[in-house]
């Protein structure tokens, strides 16, 4: 039984916030890819969107300010936390948008498909309903994460059942049908700093980063892919 339905609320239980901690990161982000590529938007919708927190802080952006958003999850629990973040160019729905025929500017899907069992057939379906498409996916196939096991900590406690790297998180997008357009790192531990290994190994990576991105990222963990696609 998937986790984020209605008839289970297991993921509520382990992960009670949603991540709202982390969006107002997360949407800088998305607007560092957005403004970077120059794309011209009127419509934004974000698949698995969650409490809504990254659609709210990217609502009152100055750079998207005129633009509508629609967030979509399957999950009860996320979509009653999202309608307290309602507002005139911000809609939620507690329904599969594959499921309906719309076409946005821009689709996002943060941390979402590895979540999702048949992840291939899901990035597919995108490819008719937006013009672009920005995904951010945690880079869990990394030297320390697999000597930590950390893959099966997020299988258990986020739901994660599929896990990459950077070149294999591209390789599938391509393998979708889609044409990435640009991406790049974005480090967790600029909001992951708080449990004495974070401090420890946080400069450590900083270092290490600077000289080697990607050695850095497939050794030492702590860094997620941000990908634009069409």
């Amino acid at each position: 039984m998937s986790i984020y339905t209605e008839e289970n609320s297991d993921y509520l239980t382990n992960n009670n916030s949603w991540h709202v901690e982390d969006s107002e990161w997360k949407s800088k982000q998305i607007l560092r890819m957005v403004s970077k590529n120059k794309l011209g938007l009127k419509t934004v919708c974000e698949v698995g969107c969650g409490a809504g927190e990254i659609l709210k802080q990217l609502a009152q952006s100055e750079l998207l300010r005129h633009c509508q958003f629609s967030g979509y999850d399957i999950s009860i629990d996320a979509y009653k936390m999202s309608l307290s973040r309602e507002k005139e160019n911000l809609k939620f729905y507690h329904e599969d948008l594959f499921q309906k025929e719309v076409h946005e500017d821009l689709l996002l899907m943060i941390d979402v498909f590895e979540h999702v069992p048949d992840y291939m057939s899901f990035i597919s379906a995108t490819k008719d309903r937006s013009t672009y498409k920005i995904f951010h996916i945690p880079l869990d196939m990394n030297v320390l994460g697999i000597l930590r096991d950390s893959p099966m900590r997020d299988r258990n406690k986020l739901g994660h059942l599929h896990y990459f790297s950077k070149d294999t998180a591209l390789a599938t997008i391509k393998d979708c049908g889609l044409e990435i357009l640009d991406y790049f790192y974005t480090p967790a531990l600029e909001v992951d700093n708080k449990t004495l290994n974070q401090k420890i190994l946080n400069p450590i990576r900083r270092i290490c980063y600077s000289i080697n991105p990607d050695f850095t990222v497939k050794t030492l963990s702590g860094y997620s892919l941000m990908v634009l696609a069409k």
